[in-house]
């Protein structure tokens, strides 16, 4: 704002301290202390609009404008208390003025007075000239009007109203319609307000273009063509080359469409057109740009690759074209190519065809006509329907169908171990010769001048396997001749079947298997096998196998014996069958189990007065074991699966016949005898002490039947003491014994061989003292045989 006051005032010599006035030019002054105010709501070129509060008491007010920093007399206005709003008239444009309001009372005494700066509008512009270029603008042109710092021009159509803020002149009105006149005026702005509206002026606005639509319809026209333009009443159009070669055409015509011809193909052009009114004045122009369609290529050229079935096709390029098209077309099948370049490769050509090739360049325009078409063959397709026949041992003929295009035909016959041959002719068959055991592979192929076909089926022959010579028979059994001969070619296929011209030979067969009826054992170690003899002239074998070893019997019979077999083992028999041919094949086996074998050990060891253990050592084969024990007065047996045994009931001083039963897993058994067992003599009953002289004791006891030995014990814990009586006694004596004590006491018989036993009843006594000698002798019971005692 300051840079904008400064530039206003500095023409007229006006100080730059104007500047701040012109800041506060539209705020309302309030008078100090009374609550008086004025404030400005509109201002003009020369009117400044005002209005002030009422204040208490007045009966009217002055108004005063002053104008500052300029030669003039103030402006004075009065007004009666009713109004409140004022207007200031002849004012000075473009100038600042102090506006100050007094209200006064009906003495004419100022009650409180307020004022304020404010700026005047600039003064009206005047249009020099208003004029239309474009169809919808208007240009203004006016002098310029000191201190605006903007224009406001203003543009009327009936009620309709378009306007725009320039900077100065000239200035221009856009958005408006073509062919229409209009009433134009100006207003001079500032930082203070707008003038009035400055004297108008009619101007009217030219035509509108016409809009084209442009065509090449060939490589040498142009078609131009446009839509009726109001208020026209003709139209100029205008051509020229974009490059500026060459002359402009130009046609003025009252219609909507011109041809231009003999133009250059291919060539970019500049279109421009415009149409005037009734009094010749020309409307906007339209430039449009156009190519013309480019003409056809010439000196097409094909070149075929017959390998891949492709053909590249090239041309000499044409001025203007963007793109060029390579159709190739034969019947309804159509292959296209496009590119920007003078060569185009067609892929996917069909064999045995033959394809018209044409090319077109194309452009923005259009495309040209088509070139003259150049004919293509390509190769001919691979020959179907192959046939092969050997019509004789050594002579192959093949024969296939014949294919479109094709001039003649080789057929390569390539054998398995690489040789090949080849047959060329214009037949569609062909003959080769062959060999027993080979493979062949061949392929046919049919050629033109674009040169050969594409690879077809390669079928395969093989011919029947040579014959083999000298075999022989290496391994005879009874289902099964091993043959023995030296390799032919072509005899590991065996695809074309067999060669039967070969020679036969007749060999003899092993003879067959024999058939084990049954199995029986004679004895713990003897099996008879008997079979059927199925064979004439045969030897048969029999074989037994186990872990022991093998064991064998021969016979040329149905049956024979096998001996010394061991106990407690398992078998497996089976029998072969040989003759002179050979030896058939084993028999089925059959499993053969022999009785478990004896302890070669068994103790016999009594524990107790009624009890005896019986230990032994393991017998092969066995899994349980039956322990007998039999005397007059009756057995005593234990069965289990260890190797020892318990037996009770045992009678004292009693011969035993001690065997032994082994019996396997399957239920095979072997009865075992031992040595007889005799068990000890019976311990002797009755047995209690008595007191003697000179401090001794004497044992008695009832003896049993027959000549015993017997040994008599005492413990206690001021000695133990033994005696042995003369064999038929039964008491005996121990002298010098403590007395004081408690006695355990115990009578055993003695066997001829080996210790006394230790399992007879024991008897308690207590030996009581008479001064220094033995007194009462008391009994105190009986004690357990299995208790051990000190000694």
């Amino acid at each position: 704002m300051k840079a904008l006051s400064d530039k206003m005032f500095s023409g007229k010599g006006k100080s730059s301290v104007l500047t701040g006035f012109i800041l506060i030019s539209l705020e309302m002054i309030v008078s100090a202390n009374t609550g008086f105010s004025i404030s400005i709501y509109n201002v003009t070129s020369r009117n400044i609009y005002l209005r002030w509060s009422k204040f208490s008491g007045a009966f009217s007010y002055r108004i005063t404008a002053t104008p500052m920093n300029t030669v003039g007399h103030p402006l004075l206005a009065h007004f009666n208390d009713v109004p409140v709003i004022g207007i200031l008239t002849s004012l000075t444009p473009n100038t600042v003025h102090t506006v100050k309001v007094e209200a006064i009372d009906k003495n004419g005494i100022i009650l409180a007075e307020a004022q304020i700066m404010q700026l005047t509008a600039p003064e009206i512009p005047a249009i020099d000239q208003a004029y239309s270029k474009l169809s919808n603008s208007i240009t203004v042109e006016w002098a310029a009007v000191s201190g605006a710092t903007s224009y406001l021009l203003t543009a009327q159509d009936g009620e309709s109203f378009i306007e725009t803020i320039v900077i100065n002149s000239p200035g221009t009105v856009t958005g408006l319609k073509a062919a229409t006149l209009y009433k134009i005026t100006i207003i001079s702005i500032n930082s203070g307000g707008r003038s009035l509206p400055s004297p108008s002026k009619k101007a009217k606005t030219v035509l509108a273009a016409p809009v084209l639509s442009v065509s090449s319809p060939s490589y040498d026209s142009i078609v131009v063509s446009w839509g009726a333009v109001y208020m026209a009443v003709g139209f100029s159009v205008s051509i020229m080359r974009s490059d500026g070669l060459g002359s402009m055409m130009k046609e003025n015509t009252t219609h909507t469409s011109l041809v231009f011809t003999s133009l250059d193909p291919g060539t970019l052009y500049t279109i421009k057109a415009h149409a005037w009114n009734v009094n010749g004045i020309p409307g906007d122009d339209f430039t449009y740009n156009q190519i013309t369609s480019p003409h056809a290529p010439s000196d097409v050229q094909v070149a075929f690759d017959s390998g891949t079935l492709r053909a590249t096709v090239s041309w000499i390029p044409t001025e203007g074209t963007l793109n060029y098209s390579v159709t190739a077309s034969s019947g309804a099948s159509k292959l296209n190519c496009s590119t920007s370049s003078t060569s185009c490769t067609l892929s996917s050509l069909q064999c045995g065809f033959e394809y018209s090739v044409y090319v077109i360049a194309n452009n923005g325009a259009g495309s040209s006509k088509p070139t003259d078409a150049v004919s293509l063959k390509t190769v001919p397709c691979a020959p179907g329907s192959i046939t092969i026949e050997e019509d004789n041992p050594g002579k192959l003929s093949v024969s296939w169908s014949n294919v479109d295009l094709g001039d003649y035909y080789v057929v390569f016959v390539k054998s398995d171990d690489g040789l090949e041959v080849h047959c060329n002719t214009s037949h569609t068959q062909c003959h080769f010769q062959s060999d027993c055991g080979f493979t062949y592979f061949i392929s046919v192929f049919a050629y033109n001048k674009a040169g050969q076909s594409p690879l077809g089926d390669v079928l395969n022959y093989t011919t029947a396997p040579c014959c083999p010579s000298d075999f022989y028979p290496v391994f005879v059994s009874s289902d099964t001749v091993e043959i023995v001969w030296f390799p032919v070619r072509g005899a590991e296929i065996e695809i074309r079947g067999s060669n039967t011209s070969c020679v036969s030979k007749y060999v003899a067969t092993a003879p067959c298997s024999p058939e084990i009826k049954n199995v029986s054992q004679d004895d713990l170690s003897i099996i008879t096998v008997h079979w059927q003899a199925n064979n004439d002239e045969t030897i048969y074998t029999v074989t037994a196998r186990g872990e022991a070893g093998l064991w064998h019997c021969t016979s040329s019979g149905n049956s024979c014996s096998i001996t010394d077999l061991p106990c407690g083992s398992v078998f497996s028999v089976s029998a072969v069958a040989i003759t002179t041919a050979g030896q058939s094949l084993p028999s089925y086996s059959v499993p053969l189990e022999t009785a478990p074998c004896c302890p070669n050990d068994l103790t016999v060891t009594q524990v107790m007065q009624s009890i005896t253990n019986i230990s032994w050592s393991v017998g092969a084969g066995a899994k349980t074991y039956i322990t007998i024990l039999e005397s007059p007065k009756g057995p005593a047996k234990c069965h289990t699966f260890q190797n020892h045994c318990l037996l009770g009931c045992i009678t004292c001083g009693t011969t035993y016949t001690v065997s032994l039963k082994v019996i396997s897993e399957t239920g095979l058994a072997s009865d075992c005898t031992y040595q007889d067992y005799s068990s000890s003599a019976c311990c002797p009953s009755g047995v209690k002490l008595y007191r003697l002289r000179n401090n001794g004791i004497r044992i008695y006891w009832r003896v049993s039947p027959g000549l015993i030995k017997y040994s008599t014990d005492l413990y206690g814990s001021k000695g133990n003491f033994t005696c042995t009586p003369t064999s038929g006694l039964s008491y005996c004596d121990v002298t010098k014994i403590p007395c004081g004590d408690v006695y355990t006491v115990v009578v055993s018989p003695v066997p001829e061989k080996g210790s006394k036993l230790a399992f007879c009843p024991k008897k308690m006594y207590s030996v009581t003292c008479s001064g220094s000698s033995v007194g009462m002798v008391i009994y105190r019971g009986k004690r357990s045989p299995e208790q051990h005692f000190s000694g």
